[in-house]
């Protein structure tokens, strides 16, 4: 009775008419903030922070919290309309929003979109609710042998149920790891793969500059050539008839939303893990327990939405930590941390007894941002489908335009520029040899966690990798990544058993 008189208070506090209207404008905000390519949640929330200061901390908090909310919704609009992932966490989105949208069901694509998101946040905001105090404690158990060990079940997830060719799959896991490492040592701080000695490599390679190489510029290069010039993309149209039809639909994936929620609300909790790794890995994992594992890519809407059901229930999850131990679950949720102790509050056991006005408000304006934002997201479906209306002689340069700036806004680094480029030329080369490059992007994304967790767990150990198997939790993550990786070949023997056990029968 405590909790619900607790949240109750929360729901108050969230209507009081200043925090609607930061709920409001904060998810309409996000929603763009996320669609744009290279801008995203983190440049949204730190740019917009200083207007913060302008009102109350439980009303700034909650403006920040609904902009993150927002962009997490609107990353799945760039993916789906241009092929251009907006941040990190829309990338798996790309891999079956944009074929949805090329084949004319981008309004199938948004509302499925809208659906998971919605029900991943929800999902995510009661497990928030209900488990806070003992998931942030079961979170300070993963260290780094357990991070490393749920990096490589995230690749294993790729590797093992990924249903491409397997050799093909690790070659181009190997060509993301090596451009993870392009930049200064994590440890020693000496520079690493500085190509020709350019000063550029030295920040890295930005996932974007990859992503949006290989999404955005290799996708226009790759449909020039199948359609020989001649572009047509098959109008969407966005009737009520079609929306409920694309509700009706959504009945067969709801085991992939739940799936998507619970997994990406355990990898939001942890640490520093952040959404990415989580829509990587319900990605994954959704085109291995379907039953139609070869239409992932193609257009499958279960590839929509079991990434963006994981990435919006992370994104709350990784709000847990940095209230319950001040440890920030995302790049996002750090800056939030910076915004709550200038504003006065120290995260922590204690926010809890000594704040509760603002830690329930809080609690209450998700639920509320996670309603608005559904409303709004799908209200501007039909904007959004007139994008697919321009002829693709205009749509074209506008991608193009929109992949130069989303490149070079991060870093501000002509460098980027050109090496977004080099990588559309060398997706498109991948593409046309028929290798997958979802996994290149996986392991540039979550290569520099992996590194990470595996020195800092080398350097405690004194070198010893046995540590890995010494802590049940890591062996039982390894485990179940070995079991990934050995299942394709355990059902390749057992196909070849069943034909040789038909042909000695005939």
């Amino acid at each position: 009775m405590e909790l619900l008189q607790h949240l109750m208070d929360g729901f108050i506090t969230a209507f009081e008419p200043l925090n609607l209207a930061m709920i409001v404008i904060g998810c309409i905000v996000g929603l763009f903030v996320g669609a744009m390519p290279g801008l995203g949640s983190v440049n949204g929330v730190a740019i917009l922070l200083p207007v913060t200061f302008l009102v109350p901390p439980t009303s700034a908090i909650i403006f920040l919290a609904a902009i993150y909310y927002g962009a997490m919704y609107g990353g799945a609009i760039s993916s789906i309309m241009l092929g251009i992932p907006g941040a990190s966490t829309a990338v798996a989105t790309v891999f079956d929003g944009r074929p949805l949208a090329m084949k004319g069901e981008a309004d199938r694509a948004l509302i499925a979109a809208a659906t998971a998101s919605f029900v991943g946040g929800t999902i995510s905001v009661v497990l928030f609710t209900l488990f806070a105090p003992p998931l942030a404690d079961f979170a300070l158990r993963f260290g780094p042998p357990e991070e490393f060990a749920l990096m490589v079940l995230a690749f294993a997830t790729f590797v093992g149920l990924g249903g491409d060719d397997i050799p093909k799959t690790i070659f181009s896991i190997l060509i993301g790891f090596v451009l993870a490492t392009v930049g200064l040592d994590i440890i020693s701080g000496k520079p690493r793969l500085i190509f020709f000695d350019l000063t550029g490599f030295y920040h890295g390679i930005n996932f974007l500059v990859l992503a949006i190489g290989i999404y955005g510029i290799g996708e226009i290069l790759w449909t020039l050539e199948i359609s020989k010039g001649k572009v047509i993309v098959l109008q969407a149209k966005t009737t009520l008839r079609r929306m409920g039809q694309s509700f009706h639909g959504l009945r067969k994936t709801v085991g992939t939303m739940l799936m998507g929620s619970f997994l990406g609300y355990f990898v939001g909790v942890l640490p520093a893990a952040g959404a990415t790794p989580g829509s990587l890995m319900a990605y994954g994992l959704a085109k291995g327990m379907s039953r139609d594992p070869e239409s992932f890519g193609k257009g499958n809407v279960a590839g929509v939405v079991a990434p963006e059901s994981a990435n919006n229930a992370a994104s709350t999850g990784s709000m847990l930590p940095m209230l319950t131990l001040g440890i920030p679950g995302s790049p996002t949720t750090a800056i939030l941390l910076g915004g709550m102790i200038i504003w006065g509050l120290r995260p922590g056991p204690l926010l809890f007894t000594e704040h509760p006005e603002f830690v329930w408000g809080l609690i209450g304006s998700l639920y509320v941002a996670n309603v608005f934002t559904m409303i709004i997201n799908i209200a501007f479906i039909p904007i959004f489908v007139w994008v697919l209306r321009m002829p693709f002689t205009i749509l074209a340069p506008i991608i193009f335009i929109l992949c130069v700036v989303g490149g070079y806004a991060p870093t501000q680094d002509m460098h980027d520029v050109w090496l977004i480029f080099l990588f559309g030329v060398a997706g498109y080369m991948l593409r046309k040899l028929n290798y997958p490059v979802a996994p290149a992007v996986l392991a540039i994304v979550l290569g520099p966690l992996a590194e990470q967790s595996l020195r800092q767990t080398l350097l405690g150990s004194h070198g010893d990798p046995t540590i890995f198997v010494q802590r049940p939790l890591s062996a039982s993550v390894l485990l179940a990544a070995l079991a990934l990786v050995l299942y394709p070949i355990f059902m390749q023997a057992r196909r070849r058993r069943a034909a040789a056990a038909a042909a000695s029968r005939s």
